[in-house]
């Protein structure tokens, strides 16, 4: 496998720093209903036998994005390009043919989750087969398999940076952390086992137990590598936790984060989590919570509990997925009856744009990472629809994250040297410059200057920088090289003490 190092975020930090950057603008999505306009929907079949979607996501480079990866319960990856046009009169087969650009069969079970990596040229697969698998996208060729749960594999992410490493949950109640460079299962480079398992990551003290002498699931429900680059995040089906721990270090998790209900603990506990997912930047993390809300996280302050909550949608079973934006600004959903909703995170109090079209509960969602606009949604109708901002709907106005400038101080010494090539200060002139800058504000209402300190401190302020220079010119320069200039001082140098303000009598 090639060597690919992604740029991390501190990398991009820095760039920023030194090269700046164009900030990234995103539409606004106003309070409409009709906000969203179909792009079109494929159907999802092989041999003329339906198969339900499982996962979708699109590519990560600019140059792929529009390219959509689907899984399906039999084992399929198909790979779809969302901007094929689609006539109207086109049926989802005509179009599914139309917008098709591969398609290969990648396990023999459903496949639950899919990750893009190094530069979108391969793609991992998480299966019921208990089993991941490393494909190679151009060649449709299997690479690696990632052996070593003992359950289906519910969700996978890889390292932000060194895509090398991955992380995947499991029904089994476990989670582990891959290298994809270590085979350790057997002498062939083909298999590879991990280099770290944590059993029963998300099960209670106090396990409960069913009427037919059964624990309740201690299925991992979702994983996430965080943008620090050494934390993972896990949550589960038996409560609405979410554990985050040291890869470094996997013994205990280091914290945890869950939502600060009103009801009782037992109450609270009977909720799982379907979904995690972050942010491009890693700040925020969301949670889609079995009691039907979305919990919002900020990671920097998780001993908060959630900062916000939205509410709107149904989820009915582990299936319905949410994902948060890149630019964390809105939060994209399926429901389990059969719509599919956006939120505005600064305004979760608003109703949330309802996408209808689905004839099934609405499941995977995903989000184009350079489309502005564009998602995808899939659904148990057969179907996955891809959906676009309508113009209308794009705000004249800048957010405030695009209105960004920087500043630049002056150095003190640049600064004295610009005010002494400049002429003398004199009443005059500093009245004139001030009423210039007046008036070049624009503004509606008139502006007055008040003057706080007196006329004669005043005076002193507007006029010492370019008085400085002056009186040291009149100074010869056997004055200041005589011993006597150091006991006595000109009064240009000499500084003032308490004495100069309050003389002795």
């Amino acid at each position: 496998m090639e060597t690919y190092k992604p740029r991390s975020f501190f990398q991009d930090l820095k760039s920023r720093e030194v090269n700046g950057f164009r900030v990234r603008k995103r539409p606004y999505i106003g309070n409409e209903s009709q906000g969203f306009d179909p792009i079109g929907a494929v159907a999802v079949e092989h041999e003329a036998e339906p198969s339900p979607p499982m996962a979708l996501s699109f590519c990560k480079t600019n140059k792929n994005a529009h390219i959509l990866a689907l899984t399906d319960e039999g084992g399929y990856v198909t790979l779809f390009n969302t901007r094929q046009k689609f006539g109207d009169s086109s049926s989802y087969q005509e179009n599914a043919e139309k917008a098709k650009v591969s398609e290969w069969v990648a396990h023999s079970n459903a496949i639950f989750d899919i990750c893009w990596i190094k530069e979108d040229t391969y793609i991992l697969t998480a299966s019921g087969d208990q089993s991941i698998k490393i494909w190679d996208t151009q060649e449709q060729k299997c690479i690696r398999a990632l052996m070593g749960h003992s359950g289906s594999i519910k969700s996978i992410s890889c390292h932000p940076t060194n895509q090398e490493l991955v992380v995947s949950g499991s029904r089994d109640g476990s989670f582990a952390v891959w290298d994809t460079r270590c085979s350790k299962i057997t002498n062939q480079k083909f298999c590879v086992s991990p280099t770290a398992v944590i059993h029963e990551a998300h099960t209670s003290p106090g396990r409960r137990w069913g009427r037919r002498g059964k624990a309740e699931s201690m299925s991992i429900t979702s994983v996430l590598y965080l943008k620090d680059e050494v934390s993972v995040a896990t949550a589960g089906a038996v409560d609405s936790v979410i554990k985050f721990w040291d890869t470094r270090n996997l013994k205990a998790p280091v914290t945890h984060a869950c939502p600060n209900s009103e009801s009782n603990d037992k109450e609270k506990h009977l909720h799982g989590i379907s979904s995690l997912s972050q942010d491009l930047n890693g700040v925020f993390i969301t949670a889609s919570c079995m009691d039907h809300r979305i919990y919002l996280y900020n990671v920097l302050q998780l001993e908060k509990g959630p900062i916000k909550t939205f509410s709107g949608g149904r989820m009915d079973s582990f299936f319905v997925k949410s994902a948060i934006s890149p630019d964390a600004a809105h939060i994209l959903s399926g429901s389990s009856d059969k719509n599919a909703y956006i939120w505005q995170v600064n305004k979760p109090d608003l109703d949330p744009i309802i996408l209808k079209g689905h004839d099934g509960e609405v499941t995977a969602v995903d989000w184009c990472p350079s489309e502005m606009g564009k998602v995808a949604t899939c659904s148990d109708d057969f179907t996955a629809r891809f959906w676009n901002i309508q113009s209308s709907c794009y705000s004249n106005t800048r957010s405030p994250s695009s209105i960004r400038k920087r500043v630049m101080a002056i150095p003190r010494m640049e600064r004295r040297k610009l005010f002494n090539d400049e002429s003398t200060c004199t009443k005059s002139d500093s009245n004139s410059m001030v009423s210039n800058i007046a008036n070049r504000v624009d503004s509606p209402s008139p502006i007055t200057m008040t003057e706080v300190s007196t006329p004669k401190s005043q005076k002193k302020r507007i006029c010492f920088g370019f008085d400085v220079e002056e009186n040291l010119e009149r100074n010869s320069e056997a004055e200041m090289n005589s011993p006597s200039s150091v006991l006595n001082p000109p009064s240009s140098l000499k500084r003032k003490t308490i004495r100069d303000y309050f003389p002795v009598s």
